[in-house]
């Protein structure tokens, strides 16, 4: 094992040295490459920031105005039927919305109930199973100009709710509470 880390201490200099004589001693202009390949990418996120810009507000509109704990409220029931525990709701509203919106809420998860808890265990295997799925659909469809989304937020919010549903089994299972 520690010959495994002694070479693992050289490797990426040596990658680094590499790249260098690569580039150094190659036939093409990498670095006038690098800047067209920055300058397409700073064009292509300042096409982008109206976009997130009106999402970010939304989401802190809808978690500021309390319509997270109006949905949430509303669906415990039907939720706690299928094995989704009610606690989990903040998160499960916010993961398809905001990434950053849901670690904090993942965070204020672990940090009431624990980390090997069953909510502890269904808050991890959410945020490792899913993706913020409307924030991915906006910025991909407004960075390529689709604006006729058909079927892609449907689909993707069953999606969405489909990892919550397996993430509970999941849970379940791994726990031998079924």
């Amino acid at each position: 094992m520690e010959i495994v880390r002694k070479i693992s201490l050289f490797v990426l200099p040596c990658v680094v040295f590499l790249v260098a004589i690569i580039i150094m001693f190659g036939k093409k202009n990498y670095f006038s490459s690098f800047l067209q390949g920055a300058k397409a990418g700073f064009k292509g996120s300042i096409a982008l920031l109206p976009s997130m810009c009106a999402l970010i507000v939304s989401v802190s509109m809808f978690i500021s105005s309390g319509a997270e704990r109006v949905f949430a409220s509303f669906l415990a029931p039907a939720f706690d039927k299928i094995g989704v525990p009610s606690e989990l709701f903040p998160l499960i509203l916010l993961r398809p919305f905001s990434g950053s919106a849901s670690i904090a809420t993942y965070e204020e998860i672990i940090s009431l109930y624990g980390a090997d808890s069953f909510i502890g265990i269904c808050a991890s295997v959410i945020m490792a199973s899913s993706d913020t799925v409307i924030y991915v659909i906006c910025m991909y469809f407004s960075a390529t100009k689709i604006r006729k989304t058909r079927h892609a937020f449907p689909v993707a919010l069953f999606i969405s709710f489909f990892c919550v549903l397996l993430s509970c089994i999941v849970s379940r299972l791994f726990l031998n509470m079924i």
